[in-house]
């Protein structure tokens, strides 16, 4: 009863925070200071869709696409041009890898043009060739995500997986042969697939830990409303009355050998400290370049055209893409902080105090009874770390989140077109 509580208030919120404003978007500000910033790259291109992806993607074309890549490079120069600094990337998708030579030109630039001290790449199973993995190494690549979803050979031909990627085995056989060619290989993982069974849940982690992957991210199935209503069709409906019970077999199957990096990755234990799928932990603010890619500066969300030819036309033009925003206000600011923040299972609240003049628990006194009610938390000064029943609260909160993201840019996809 009170996962549903929870998921109807986030529903509810998270709808609300992203109501991006109508008309012409504010302007990306000129930038002063040398805050932490991450730089996020959407590259939107697969081989194949599959269907459970609400991601904005489309089917690769090379021309088009290396034309996408020559505006990526410009939308950089126009960040830089705003005085904008950024340490980290983060390449998402699509599939980044899907034209290796231009996704490595496009790196070493961003390293040229900026003090990068880290970079995440996503990547599939195919891709993960002696070729290429030698390319991303000398992009100074320091975090492979390898998007593997389940090695269950039944399912992988429900989600459309097999044969663009061949037998769970194989895939495990591929995973096992690039261990240690990067500071961080994770594998992206995801439960409550529809038809997913405790046991074959079971043997995706059985097959991990025998692996013994750096890195492991399982996340929550998380869809739009189009998309479900696609999967109704394909593969089924999802039930998530199901979800916290796998959410408590993985982390009882994994808590041994693995910290929580956040309420859904697990870093090896021993393990240096490495660059999560959620880079909203780690960096308080972060640009997203690319179609259809979601940036947070200045108290400003934004979002870029999901039009790809569109997106190319108007940094032909020197022009940035930016297509709708929305600037939150302290109190919004403050509690996107405090989501974000405890996504980690921990935020420093001293900190928080000092970054929003001692105004942090003032605004957020109503949400923290209620969670301190609930159980979620355990307070040990400076620090607010979540139970293990509040990491599974937050599980939900982040699912509902990420779901009005996917919602919006279903709408996005749509007002430009592509289906």
């Amino acid at each position: 009863m009170l996962n549903q509580f929870i998921t109807k208030i986030a529903q509810k919120e998270f709808s609300r925070a992203l109501k991006f404003s109508e008309g012409m978007p504010p302007a990306l500000p000129f930038c002063n200071d040398d805050k932490k910033r991450l730089l996020y790259i959407h590259i939107p291109f697969c081989p194949e869709l599959c269907p459970y992806c609400s991601f904005h993607r489309v089917r690769f074309e090379e021309q088009p696409a290396r034309q996408y890549f020559a505006a990526l490079r410009r939308e950089i120069k126009l960040y830089q041009e705003k005085g904008y600094t950024f340490r980290g990337i983060y390449v998402g998708g699509g599939t980044p890898t899907v034209l290796m030579d231009e996704l490595a030109s496009l790196l070493q630039d961003a390293r040229q043009t900026f003090p990068i001290r880290e970079i995440s790449v996503e990547t599939n199973p195919d891709h993960l060739t002696a070729e290429n993995i030698a390319a991303l190494q000398q992009a100074g690549i320091n975090r492979l995500s390898v998007g593997i979803q389940t090695f269950n050979d039944d399912l992988l031909k429900k989600i459309g997986r097999y044969e663009k990627y061949g037998r769970g085995e194989a895939i495990a056989a591929k995973l096992k042969q690039v261990q240690g060619c990067f500071d961080t290989i994770n594998a992206d993982m995801i439960f409550n697939f529809p038809t997913q069974t405790q046991q074959m849940l079971q043997d995706d982690l059985n097959i991990l830990r025998e692996l013994q992957m750096e890195q492991i991210t399982f996340y929550p199935l998380m869809v739009s409303a189009i998309t479900q209503n696609l999967m109704d069709k394909t593969i089924g409906k999802v039930d998530f009355t199901r979800e916290k019970r796998l959410y408590k077999l993985i982390i009882r199957r994994l808590e041994k050998d693995y910290n929580s990096s956040s309420a859904w990755c697990f870093s090896r234990k021993k393990s240096k400290k490495a660059l999560l799928d959620e880079y909203v932990v780690d960096y308080d603010e972060y640009a997203g370049l690319g179609s259809g890619a979601i940036g947070y500066l200045k108290g400003t969300c934004y979002a870029n055209t999901f039009d790809i030819r569109h997106y190319t036309a108007l940094l032909e033009e020197g022009k940035l893409p930016l297509a709708a925003a929305r600037t939150f206000d302290r109190r919004d600011q403050i509690r996107y902080d405090f989501l974000m923040k405890l996504f980690s299972t921990k935020i420093n609240i001293a900190q928080m105090e000092e970054k929003y003049d001692g105004k942090f628990l003032k605004s957020l006194w109503r949400e923290m009874i209620a969670f301190i009610m609930a159980g979620a938390f355990r307070y040990f000064p400076p620090t607010l770390h979540l139970t293990p029943r509040g990491r599974y609260y937050w599980v939900v909160m982040m699912r509902e989140f990420f779901i009005a993201v996917n919602n919006f840019r279903d709408f996005g996809r749509k007002k430009a077109g592509i289906t």
